[in-house]
């Protein structure tokens, strides 16, 4: 038999038909315009409505923020014998009993790498972006509950961060959150690549950042082995000790040749670490209807030691939270985020 052509999609592994809707969207933010970088102000937004989702009704929304690196299309990846992040939701709430919640994806991408969903002079205004023109396109254009209490936001990694950080800056905004391995604990998760980072700008890159960046836009792929540590502790100094006399510049919290903590800048960085931040945010955090908090015991950057650090500040506070070490590392772990949806999912239903 000759091969034909035939009008109905290949299905699995290729693809899951969706029983709920999946929309992608383009949107252009005022508060993204003119940002230090020059980084695009039109950005991607995806949002997942499980199936039976009612146009005259009212849910619960949850926002989902990427890890360092990623931006919004990633969440279409498709890793070995697995399914993709949108068909993983959408199987969790088709067999589940997870009250259906709008799902929506943000994309925080900087050609530094990320934002940490936070403000600065030297990425762009991020959690202003999220909070205030995001988050009332969604609660505009969808059937949500436009409420804090109706409204959480997860993440991995830097998603996870800003899942920790954001609630406690902007608590009327979201009520909710659930961090994947977030950035916490900085002198577990940061400080140790210092010395590794002076060592390779002064054996790779001449000691200067300067060539260092020269010779990463050159580079036909990202040799993250050679590139990786260097661009991610600029691309972290970028959001928490930015340079403000020189708009898209970092303050780096070391001495490049040495490896050695600047201690004011490294003060700069602790004050953005969100076990420091706790104990000023405790009315904050009392009022999130869920804190959920999970890492791998064997996490390649300790964060498993943030989330516990973390937790132990919350129950200094006398707030509720469930925290969750499971075996496992800092990757591979994408089939735990329709969990966490889920948790917030149940917390956050009017």
């Amino acid at each position: 038999m000759p091969l034909r052509e035939i009008e109905d999609p290949p299905g699995a592994p290729w693809n899951r038909p969706l029983r709920g809707r999946f929309d992608t969207l383009t949107v252009e933010s005022e508060l993204l315009a003119d940002n230090p970088l020059g980084d695009p102000a039109r950005r991607p937004l995806y949002v997942y409505l499980p199936p039976g989702v009612e146009e005259s009704g009212e849910y619960a929304s949850i926002y989902v923020i990427q890890g360092f690196t990623g931006q919004a299309d990633m969440w279409l990846n498709r890793f070995p014998f697995e399914p993709t992040m949108i068909e993983r939701l959408d199987e969790m709430f088709a067999t589940s009993e997870s009250p259906p919640a709008v799902v929506v994806f943000v994309d925080a991408w900087t050609s530094y790498g990320g934002s940490q969903f936070i403000n600065s002079s030297s990425t762009g205004r991020y959690m202003d972006y999220l909070c205030d023109e995001v988050v009332p396109f969604v609660d505009g254009r969808y059937p949500t509950a436009a409420n804090r209490d109706n409204r959480g936001l997860t993440g991995k990694s830097s998603g996870g961060y800003g899942a920790m950080v954001v609630p406690m800056l902007r608590p009327g905004v979201f009520g909710g959150l659930a961090s994947h391995a977030g950035d916490a604990l900085f002198e577990a998760c940061y400080a140790p690549d210092f010395p590794a980072v002076a060592r390779s700008l002064r054996d790779d890159f001449d000691g200067s950042y300067d060539v260092f960046f020269e010779k990463f836009r050159a580079a036909e792929a990202l040799d993250f082995d050679r590139f990786g540590k260097p661009f991610e502790v600029y691309g972290y100094a970028a959001c928490y000790s930015p340079d403000e006399a020189n708009p898209g510049k970092a303050i780096l919290p070391f001495d490049i040749q040495t490896g050695r903590l600047v201690e004011d800048v490294w003060e700069r960085w602790l004050a953005w670490d969100p076990v420091r931040m706790a104990s000023r945010h405790g009315d904050a955090l009392a009022s999130m209807r869920r804190i959920y908090l999970d890492a791998g015991k064997a996490d390649e950057w300790f964060l498993d030691l943030g989330a516990t650090a973390f937790a132990k500040e919350l129950d200094g506070l006398g707030v509720e939270y469930t925290l969750e070490l499971f075996e496992g590392t800092h990757m591979g772990i994408q089939y735990r985020y329709p969990g966490a949806v889920a948790e917030l999912a149940r917390a956050l239903s009017p």
